[in-house]
């Protein structure tokens, strides 16, 4: 079975948004990273649409949806397209970026929530203090700022080994996909422009309000400060739990998506 490629549009408040609709039956809402655009769930979308429908959005400002003209929030996005689209409560998946994005959404839009999956992530309050992952932060600033396209992607495509592994150990194709959608992304903006994106704040201490079930699942090659922050996130909600894939880094959907598919089926037949 084969991603459907053709996108349905959200007319927001400030410009159209993309997502990818598929399949049939419970919600399942995939977030994904920074840079990137709804076909970095392609690994997953296919299996996932056997049982459930999946939503797959382009959040704003990546891939073929709209840039933001005056401040925004993501959880606020991502609620109006589930009260678009009359649907919902959902689970809401996320990696990294996206991982945040739902974090926020279950904070902020409780009653849209059904379950929550983070990977590479904890909240929006989360920051990273190893040196490493500081080093690509400064690279991406440096080189976004001086429109230094070849030097971006170069720092960008070094999160998907991590740290203690070199572009070299991975599968070419990984490495095409993101590069490709990175691009595509990139080619959206202009060095310089304004962020109009407001981060969503004070979120460890209402995670003890939190009541749905939240999955935190992260690679063993994850940058440390994450897997700990990944722990702590489970170890705050009510029902929460952590678990670790072995041998990937950020990106395990990437890297061994049959392995992350059944540990996210068998999150989701459990709800």
């Amino acid at each position: 079975m084969t991603v459907a490629s053709e996108l349905s549009r959200f007319p927001s408040t400030d410009g159209d948004l993309a997502y990818l609709d598929a399949g049939s039956g419970d919600l399942v809402v995939l977030v994904h990273a920074g840079f990137v655009d709804h076909r970095f769930w392609s690994d997953q979308i296919p299996e996932l649409a056997t049982e459930y429908r999946v939503i797959a959005p382009d959040v704003r400002g990546h891939g073929f949806s709209a840039n933001a003209t005056r401040p925004f929030r993501w959880a606020d996005d991502l609620a109006d397209l589930l009260r678009h689209l009359d649907a919902g409560p959902a689970v809401l998946v996320g990696l990294s970026m996206g991982g945040v994005v739902v974090t926020d959404t279950m904070l902020e839009h409780p009653e849209l929530v059904r379950a929550v999956v983070t990977c590479g992530a904890a909240t929006g309050d989360f920051q990273y203090t190893d040196p490493w992952t500081r080093g690509i932060q400064a690279e991406y600033a440096r080189t976004l700022g001086a429109g230094d396209l070849e030097g971006w992607l170069a720092a960008f495509l070094r999160v998907l080994p991590g740290e203690h592994r070199s572009l070299d150990d991975m599968d070419p194709a990984i490495t095409r996909r993101l590069r490709e959608m990175g691009l595509h992304t990139l080619s959206k903006h202009s060095p310089g422009e304004k962020d109009w994106h407001v981060r969503v704040t004070d979120s460890w201490p209402r995670l003890d309000r939190v009541d749905v079930p939240l999955l935190a699942l992260n690679g063993t090659l994850e940058a440390p400060g994450m897997t700990d922050a990944a722990e702590r996130l489970a170890g705050a909600v009510r029902n929460g739990r952590a678990v670790t894939m072995d041998g990937v880094g950020h990106y395990p959907n990437l890297e061994k998506p049959e392995e992350f598919n059944k540990i996210l089926l068998d999150f989701l037949r459990t709800l």
